[in-house]
């Protein structure tokens, strides 16, 4: 019934019918979402979750471990590529310390420590169970508190050096194929890239059989990751929406997904990301990205603009003037005489 009243409502504004394309597409799903013709607009945020990676012993990564650290303090200090795009788009930024390997004193960080990073998983699990389910916990937590602050759309990003190996290993261990999958990350070279490969799939093959993704996660994962998983899994039922950013942000919506496919009722994509194994995963949970600009920073950009656009369409379903309002002729019953 909510989708033929916002439908009735979208056709009925002073445009011809279906004139602004997926804009209006969107504006139905967040009717949909919220059970509420036309959708409320109200409160962006963005939720960047950090954590480090045992991984990156491996030399999987351009970068050293500190970096994640180091740009953890970017975005607090409000730098960063995250933090520009945020205030361009009027989306609210929060950081979670979801397990750095050492600690940051600032008071715009919220601290919930799984662990001072993963374990190396080419040798070990990545994380114990009490660990994962301090995670997924901890990741609900965050969630259930953006929904008491009556955020709308909320946002997920990421910061963790080598967790596009976590990240393609949590995919290739749930079946995806691991030639769409494995990609650079932050730019390795050919060579970088074969080591990579190499030691994701000998890890993969290593920690065989998985019984599901909670037993997949404990032996590849990241905190940053099962924390995402844990957030996208407590917006169940709330009528908040979700847009996801990149490659690592998105192989933790797959997991959610994985655990409940209901979750997708509630996702977006903000963007589609240039590292490969990002539209596989995509394609698999049935979303279409909202825009493509060639992008793999992660951080969250991609999902803020995507969050963007979601508000973007609500203020037209809220704002447009209908035919009604605006004394405009029809055209057959159905569209504007201009």
């Amino acid at each position: 019934m909510i989708k033929e009243l916002m439908q009735h409502h979208l056709d009925n504004l002073a445009k011809p019918v279906g004139s602004l394309g997926r804009l209006e597409q969107l504006a139905l799903q967040m009717a949909d979402i919220q059970q509420r013709v036309p959708p409320l607009r109200g409160r962006k945020e963005v939720f960047v979750f950090a954590g480090d990676h045992g991984i990156n012993e491996e030399g999987v990564s351009m970068y050293p471990q500190a970096v994640t650290r180091q740009m953890v303090n970017t975005f607090l200090a409000g730098h960063a590529g995250i933090n520009v795009i945020a205030r361009t788009c009027g989306c609210s930024i929060t950081v979670i310390d979801a397990g750095i390997a050492n600690d940051i004193n600032h008071e715009g960080i919220i601290t919930r420590k799984a662990g001072r990073g993963t374990e190396n998983f080419r040798h070990t699990r990545a994380m114990g169970r009490e660990a994962l389910e301090a995670s997924l916990s901890f990741g609900e937590e965050t969630a259930g508190e953006a929904v008491s602050r009556e955020c709308v759309i909320t946002a997920l990003g990421d910061m963790g050096i080598s967790n596009t190996s976590s990240a393609a290993a949590l995919a290739v261990a749930s079946g995806c194929d691991e030639q769409l999958i494995i990609d650079r990350g932050t730019g390795i070279s050919d060579k970088q890239l074969e080591h990579k490969r190499r030691v994701i799939l000998e890890s993969v093959s290593r920690h065989a059989p998985y019984t599901g993704p909670y037993d997949v996660m404990e032996k590849l994962g990241g905190f940053e990751l099962a924390q995402m998983t844990g957030f996208i899994l407590g917006l169940r039922g709330t009528g908040t929406a979700c847009v996801i950013d990149g490659f690592p942000v998105t192989s933790a919506a797959y997991m959610a997904w994985l655990i409940d496919p209901s979750v997708r009722e509630f996702l977006f994509a903000g963007h589609q990301s240039k590292v490969t194994g990002h539209r596989v995963l995509l394609d698999a949970m049935g979303l279409e990205p909202l825009v493509d600009l060639g992008m793999r920073l992660g951080e969250g950009t991609g999902a803020v603009i995507g969050a963007f656009l979601l508000d973007l369409s609500m203020a037209i379903a809220a704002d447009m003037a209908s035919f009604d309002d605006a004394k405009v002729t029809r055209s057959n019953g159905e569209e504007i005489s201009y």
